[in-house]
């Protein structure tokens, strides 16, 4: 499986990796052009969905050798699903991205409904789909990147003690907020694309407001999408309305948080909210 990764993906490797929940993981580890780690240690940037993801933001640790614009050395962790379950990642991502406690909003439900209407996607799997909406851990999935994971990297490519950072995209990126109040001083940066906060109960409000004035040092780079805010789909105005208030909230308060709007679908700007990470939070 290495071998074929590597080919597919210069620099890359491939394992699985069971959490002590009982959950596989795939995990791909791509490293710097000409990395070694007995010269320059390099923090991790771990990116999530990456049965999604690493085809599109892997490539992009070229841009450590961009001449006009370098961006830090560093080692990206794309984690995924496993196995049989890599077919199900869709689904199998609300279980551990989500905060724990999430409220489940009436405009995720409807869009849901309208995948199943104009066939998008099957009654079964739309079931499926919203019964981990019920259960979320993202508590669970914090602890496995941060105290499972990590140490295994650490162990086996030699990576610097710190500066870590973190990405995640929708789902991932309400994960990156739940990181970023949760995760203490583990990760030196986060960025959380187009925040998935479709609902004005979300557990990242509660937290943001039981913290007071106390808040993370990790620098926050959040992005959102134009076409989310100006689409008609109430289930991305919400997300993006919600991730602006949260963004307000911060920066009232003197937060350490920066932002940038994308002229991409909620789909097309994975991308170029990773690059805008990368740029923001880890230039050279």
């Amino acid at each position: 499986m290495s071998t074929m990764w590597q080919g597919c993906l210069a620099h890359t490797d491939y394992f699985e990796m069971r959490s002590s929940g009982g959950h596989d993981y795939g995990v791909w580890v791509t490293t710097p052009p000409n990395y070694d780690p007995a010269a320059a240690q390099a923090p991790v940037v771990y990116v999530l969905d990456g049965n999604w993801t690493v085809g599109m933001t892997a490539p992009l640790i070229i841009t450590q050798l961009d001449f006009m614009q370098p961006i830090q050395p560093y080692v990206q962790v794309s984690v995924g699903y496993a196995g049989e379950d890599a077919e199900h990642w869709e689904r199998l991502r609300s279980r551990d991205l989500l905060p724990p406690g999430e409220p489940l909003a009436k405009e995720l439900i409807d869009a849901v409904e309208t995948g199943v209407q104009t066939g998008v996607t099957s009654r079964e799997r739309a079931d499926a789909y919203l019964a981990e909406l019920n259960d979320t851990r993202g508590d669970a999935f914090l602890n496995f990147l941060t105290a499972e994971l990590h140490p295994r990297i650490e162990r086996e490519y030699g990576t610097a003690p710190s500066g870590h950072g973190l990405f995640g995209y929708s789902h991932g990126g309400l994960f990156g907020l739940y990181a970023w109040l949760n995760s203490g001083t583990f990760f030196d940066s986060i960025g959380a694309g187009s925040p998935g906060i479709i609902s004005t109960d979300s557990q990242v409000f509660a937290q943001l407001q039981a913290m007071g004035d106390t808040l993370p040092a990790t620098k926050l780079h959040v992005t959102f999408n134009d076409r989310e805010i100006l689409g008609d789909l109430a289930v991305y105005q919400n997300l993006a309305t919600n991730a602006a208030t949260f963004l307000h909230r911060l920066t009232s308060r003197g937060g350490s948080v920066t932002s940038a709007v994308m002229h991409e679908t909620h789909v097309t700007g994975l991308q170029a909210s990773f690059l805008s990470y990368l740029r923001t939070c880890r230039a050279q």
